[in-house]
Parts: structure tokens; sequence; C-alpha cells
């Protein structure tokens, strides 16, 4: 069965700050492409410590909102409606919250001061850039890595590939990114959801 802990540190561990400098032009492009996307829908593959792999569906639209919906007969949600960023668990009808500022999601939304929170990690392909979010000072936070690769047709030159999430127990996520697509329409009604739990309602 899926493993909700695994889903939380992938997607929903704190935002972290004062991790080393990084160097400056790999950064600004990572800050560029993203400040370049609106919106953004892509398949995606998650793996767990176990080699378990889920598939979905990621929708992004700016500010603030993001939904990944996972294939048919998962009973789990993941959603940020622009303020709170939700895990939601259909088969026990439960709901877990988090200000979507206090997760490394939030880079995806603003990349502004991307120096004091992130470093440039090095990869064996010069068409690869790695940034990994990290606070050494806060080791329970765990680490999460985006993977970004050079691509003249996607704006600002890069495309999110993914991300990596290492835990403070040493158990690691793999979120893989296919079939991206940037800034077309998305309707704000894609990241309604229902609350499974008694007097729940759509949000």
């Amino acid at each position: 069965m899926f493993s909700r802990s695994l889903a939380l540190s992938a997607l929903a561990a704190p935002l972290l700050v004062a991790a080393a400098p990084a160097p400056a032009p790999e950064l600004a492009q990572v800050e560029a492409h993203l400040r370049a996307v609106s919106t953004m829908v892509a398949d995606f593959s998650q793996e767990d410590r176990n080699g378990r792999v889920l598939t979905g569906t990621m929708t992004l639209k700016k500010p603030g909102k993001i939904r990944f919906q996972y294939e048919k007969g998962v009973p789990q949600l993941i959603v940020a409606d622009g303020s709170s960023l939700y895990f939601i668990d259909y088969q026990v009808r439960q709901v877990q919250r988090w200000p979507v500022g206090n997760s490394p999601l939030r880079v995806l939304f603003d990349p502004s001061k991307m120096e004091s929170y992130a470093s440039v990690k090095p990869t064996a392909d010069p068409r690869v850039i790695s940034v990994e979010v990290h606070d050494p000072k806060k080791p329970e936070y765990g680490r999460i890595t985006m993977v970004f690769q050079k691509d003249s047709a996607a704006p600002g030159g890069l495309k999110l590939q993914g991300w990596v999430a290492l835990d403070a127990q040493s158990n690691r996520t793999t979120i893989r990114l296919t079939n991206q697509r940037f800034n077309g329409a998305v309707a704000d009604s894609a990241f309604r959801w229902t609350d499974p739990r008694p007097q729940g309602r759509t949000h």
C-alpha cells in the first residue's frame, strides 16, 4: 500500500533556509525558468524506498496551486489551493494540512532569494542542473533535490524533470516528471477536492 510518510517527505517537508551559497549562473537560470512558468501539467511517477511505483498527473498554477492526482485505485490526493497544502486519505477519511509557504513546493511558485535556501550540486551531464534544498542545522527536515534539464523550447530554457526527497531516517522518495506542458489554460476548479471527514464538504 502507498506510504503516506514517503509522500509527505517528498511533497510536504518544510521549506528550509540558510543553505550554503550557490553558484549564481545556474541558480539565476533556474529562477528565470520558474518565473516564466505560470502553469504546468505533467505526468508523474513516484518511487518509494522499496521500489514501489505509483503514477498520476501533476497540475500546477500560480499562485500557490498544485494537485497530485494519483492513478485509479489509489485513495490519496495531494492538493494546494493557494494558501494551504493538503494530504487527503480517502481510505481512512483523514486530512492533513500545512501552509504552502512551509513546503519546498514554495520555490515552484516564488523562486525569489533562492540563494538563501538552495545550492547547486554538480552533475555528470552539463545539460542537467541539480538544486538541493537543505538546512544542516535542522537535519530532521531532510533534503529535497530538484533536477532540471536544459531545453531551449521550455520556459527560461529549462524543464523540471522531478526531485528526490531524503528524510531524516534516510528514506528516499523519487518523483519523475514526463510529458510536461507549460503555460496552458488551467481552471481553478482543478484544485477543488472533497473532504472525506464527517460533515465534510467540497473545497
